[in-house]
């Protein structure tokens, strides 16, 4: 929880102030002010009470870069905590650790004096190959919303902003500046605005950046619907809308459309084209006060810490970051070998070889604008040296990252580690050239010398635990010939001390997947969609996304979304479900019925199979946590808003809840259901409007008019009753094409339909 008093002051707060420091100004004041200054801050005016206001990037951690600054990470930040970064944060599913994170998070950024932290980063991975996955949560939005709306609201409780990025739909980086996402309606608002529109919604976020993509052909920064319509007008967005660094093609229009913040400087060419489209009277003088009020109750609100820097405890955060990388880490698999039991969790007496150079050099982040610099970095094999026996553990480094070729002399080196130990724990994964923000992967794979170096040592000691360190899904088919494997992921500068506790089972593994790991890279929905041609790029996929596609395909997956193993057993039994006005309430009771402690981890999911729209199987709505001694059990009560029953009507372009009867599912995973209820969900009242390109169907269906229609039918055919099947033939046809053959010109049909 958070453990410092919150500051009160939102930037809303000084929304009077503000307005009458933006009235003293001057055109070309007011102009300024929307563009920063440098390529940080914001531009101050002293004589007016406004002083400039530092952005940095996150989100994982600070990084404020110390001297000459750029965007790509080359350049020297000062040393800060990195915690984990989101791929690992979202696999923790635990939305009180990642406030904590937060919370942690805003103190430093008192303490830097830093008034916007750039993150989360909420876009939903489309694509196994995003190069930008590491720094996204998850494939799911559900999840996604409620991580990222954790890390907000630790982050702000310290009057301090976020900025949610990257609004919105840039899930790729190939031609990130210049691509445009072409996504259906459904998609658009049930996945990929779904997490932005709940953060927003719960937390009110200080900023929303938005991205450097065009959305259905209309840049992001330049999106009028999105920014205004959507964002202000129907989530009801009260904060500023800065851009993505040098995203900006067009000041004056990204003004217009409701971007109040250009980043970073462009020197007079921004302020210059505004003050102009200001005088020429193409842009309203009360557009640019707007914009220009935003960004002062933004500085205003940041301004309340004063010059008073209040130092943290820089050790207290890297053992949170260290409890929190605890909880990231998934088990994928834990065979039993030789008819010994399962390779983990290692006994401090078991002789090991470490195998792998990520076990020294460790790989703890992805690379470009989130690069943290840490002020310390806990190392996987000394942290396993501590835990274990006095020369209980030898190491091998086995392969040279970012090779190309495997090192014979090293390979021999790791063999012969591993026939003289009775267990081989072999580190694995990608290097910074292999992901990173900036450019999309071309291959799953993991490099060629780590697999043939992996596949002897399993030759050599069958006992062999697969530790991976990577930001994105790997290809798993030979890594699975391994008994034992933890996806380590990205952790952070505590991470080799989190890994070393859970291989020698010091934290029982409770990490699940926030994505599928599929069988086949072209088994993935957006596989042939991916990253598109002449600067588009087809979501194809629609709605289904992630397990929600493989699951409806009944596709084999290598590991489903979800899952993740432990050291002890967890059961769910005995689920109660309720509908009510508000959505549903259920109570599922867990049990620990294994010999040590660990942590259950209920995932809800919600189906409805006679929908009248396209759905997947099941949709993850709720998540539920219980740390258990052996022999333990809790009910859990979780709540479903009514919201999360919705889908996006095309036609009606709101959310409805359909009426039905929903499938209630509780299970580890989108594949490990273990037990399941029905409920009864009365739908939203809502009648279509009928037009004369509504069809005959549409029509007769219509509480209205049908009534009458059916009997204008049946008379025209002198007949009492309608054949169904003569029904059925004409239902398609737009009523207007038939009318005259009801006796009905098209005044006639117009009053009958009114």
């Amino acid at each position: 929880m958070p453990t410092q008093t919150p500051f009160p002051s939102r930037p809303g707060d000084h929304h009077r102030r503000a307005v009458e420091i933006v009235a003293d100004l001057s055109t070309a004041q007011k102009a300024a002010l929307t563009s920063g200054a440098s390529f940080w801050h914001t531009v101050g005016f002293a004589d007016h009470g406004v002083e400039p206001l530092m952005l940095t990037d996150g989100p994982h951690g600070i990084r404020k870069q110390a001297g000459d600054a750029d965007a790509l990470g080359i350049n020297d930040s000062v040393p800060a905590v990195c915690f984990p970064p989101a791929v690992a944060m979202a696999s923790s599913f635990d939305t009180a650790a990642i406030e904590r994170v937060g919370d942690a998070l805003g103190a430093e950024c008192i303490a830097e004096r830093v008034g916007v932290i750039l993150g989360p980063g909420v876009n939903i991975k489309r694509s196994l190959l995003g190069g930008r996955n590491f720094e996204y949560l998850s494939e799911d939005p559900y999840l996604t919303g409620r991580i990222g709306a954790a890390l907000v609201r630790g982050v702000q409780h310290h009057g301090i902003g976020t900025s949610v990025k990257h609004f919105a739909v840039n899930n790729q980086e190939h031609e990130r500046l210049r691509v445009s996402a072409d996504v259906d309606d459904r998609p658009l608002h049930e996945i990929y605005l779904r997490a932005f529109e709940y953060i927003v919604r719960t937390e009110q976020p200080w900023t929303i950046m938005a991205s450097y993509n065009k959305i259905n052909g209309v840049y992001a920064t330049e999106n009028t619907w999105l920014l205004t319509e959507t964002l202000r007008g129907r989530w009801g967005f009260d904060g500023l809308v800065v851009s993505d660094w040098m995203a900006v093609d067009d000041r004056v229009a990204a003004l217009s459309a409701g971007l109040d913040l250009e980043m970073p400087s462009s020197g007079d060419v921004g302020p210059g084209a505004v003050r102009a489209a200001v005088d020429r009277g193409e842009v309203a003088g009360a557009v640019l006060d707007a914009a220009a009020c935003r960004v002062v109750e933004l500085a205003l609100a940041a301004a309340e810490h004063g010059a008073d820097v209040t130092p943290y405890d820089r050790e207290a955060h890297h053992s949170l970051a260290r409890e929190v990388a605890r909880r990231c880490p998934v088990l994928l698999k834990n065979d039993a070998v030789e008819g010994l039991g399962p390779v983990l969790p290692l006994a401090r007496s078991t002789s090991v070889a470490v195998i792998g150079e990520f076990a020294r050099t460790p790989r703890y982040q992805g690379g470009g604008s989130s690069k943290i610099n840490p002020f310390r970095l806990d190392v996987a094999l000394d942290e396993m040296r501590l835990l274990a026996d006095p020369d209980a553990v030898s190491f091998a480094p086995g392969f040279v990252v970012g090779a190309t070729e495997s090192d014979d002399v090293l390979i021999r080196e790791a063999l012969e580690a591993a026939r003289r130990a009775e267990v081989a724990v072999v580190f694995l994964g990608l290097g910074d050239d292999d992901e990173s923000e900036g450019f999309d992967r071309t291959d799953w794979r993991l490099p060629a010398p780590q697999l043939e170096l992996l596949g002897r040592v399993v030759e050599e000691n069958p006992r062999t635990v697969v530790v991976l360190s990577n930001g994105s899904v790997v290809d798993l088919t030979e890594v699975d010939a391994a008994p034992a494997v933890l996806e380590g992921w990205l952790l952070g500068q505590a991470g080799g001390g989190a890994i070393a506790d859970i291989l020698y089972g010091v934290a029982d593994p409770s990490g699940r997947l926030a994505e599928t790991i599929p069988v086949r890279l072209a088994d993935s929905p957006s596989f042939l969609d991916f990253p598109g041609e002449q600067l588009h790029v087809r979501y194809g996929e629609g709605i289904f996304v992630g397990y929600r596609w493989y699951d409806a395909r009944d596709l084999p997956v290598r590991y489903p979304f979800g899952h993740g193993l432990s050291y002890t057993t967890m059961e769910f039994d005995d689920l109660e479900v309720r509908a009510t006005e508000a959505g549903l309430e259920l109570d599922v009771t867990v049990s620990n019925a294994g010999g040590r402690a660990g942590r259950a981890v209920a995932q809800v999911y919600l189906g409805l199979d006679d929908s009248v729209v396209a759905r997947p199987p099941r949709e993850l709505k709720a998540v539920g946590i219980a740390d258990l001694e052996p022999g333990g059990s809790r009910r859990l009560g979780l709540r479903i808003p009514r919201s999360e029953l919705a889908y996006w009507d095309r036609v009606a372009g709101d959310w409805v809840v359909e009426a039905g009867t929903y499938r209630v599912e509780v299970g580890a995973s989108s594949r490990d259901i273990r037990v399941s209820g029905a409920v009864e969900v009365a739908g939203d009242e809502r009648t279509a409007p009928v037009g004369p390109s509504s069809t005959v169907g549409e029509v007769l269906d219509h509480p209205v008019a049908g009534p009458e229609f059916r009997s204008r039918i049946a008379a025209t055919m002198g007949v009492d009753e309608l054949d169904p099947a003569i029904l059925m033939m004409v239902s398609s046809f737009p009523i207007g094409r038939i009318s005259p053959m009801l006796g009905l010109d098209a005044a006639a049909l117009d009053d009958l339909l009114a």
